[in-house]
């Protein structure tokens, strides 16, 4: 962000299930926002149009065809509302996560001319985004937001158990 900003928080995430999962996740960014002193604007909560965005990938490996197909919905409904907004320039914060790969994400938003690029896992970005967590107790969450994701999760958790106990 350079001096002069004036940033706007853009909550679109309907890949998030179940329900209860954005919600909460929402509440937190309005959270973070009310302490920042910024706007934050809801995209509508559209998950069954998500869902059709990624059908036929929903077994694929996280960081598959499913994530590339997820950040271009997800990318595309930010533009949007960069357009509606008169808004010259948008970027995301999906480049955080390790879990993320942002080049990924970089060739999603490249479709869009008001995209820019910044990888926020640069400078220790994910390191410093846990410690305004614990510092404005926010939520950090431990998978993506989509049900896959936390299918994937939960089936290696149970794995992981099943390890221990076989030991």
């Amino acid at each position: 962000m350079d001096a002069g900003d004036d940033p706007t928080l853009f909550f679109s995430n309907s890949n998030i299930a179940p329900k209860a999962e954005y919600d909460k996740r929402l509440a937190h960014a309005k959270k973070l926002a009310a302490i920042w002193g910024v706007r934050l604007i809801e995209d509508e909560y559209d998950h069954e149009a998500w869902r059709e965005t990624v059908r036929g990938y929903e077994d694929g490996p996280e960081r598959g065809e499913r994530c590339r197909r997820c950040f271009a919905f997800s990318l595309a409904r930010a533009n949007r509302m960069a357009e509606e907004l008169g808004v010259a320039r948008f970027t995301t914060t999906l480049t955080l996560s390790s879990h993320k790969v942002s080049r990924m994400v970089f060739e999603a938003g490249a479709r869009h001319e008001r995209y820019e690029p910044h990888n926020f896992k640069k400078k220790n970005g994910e390191r410093r985004s846990r410690e305004l967590c614990d510092l404005y107790d926010l939520y950090r969450q431990d998978y993506c937001g989509c049900e896959f994701s936390l299918r994937d999760r939960e089936r290696a958790a149970r794995a992981r158990a099943e390890s221990v106990g076989a030991e």
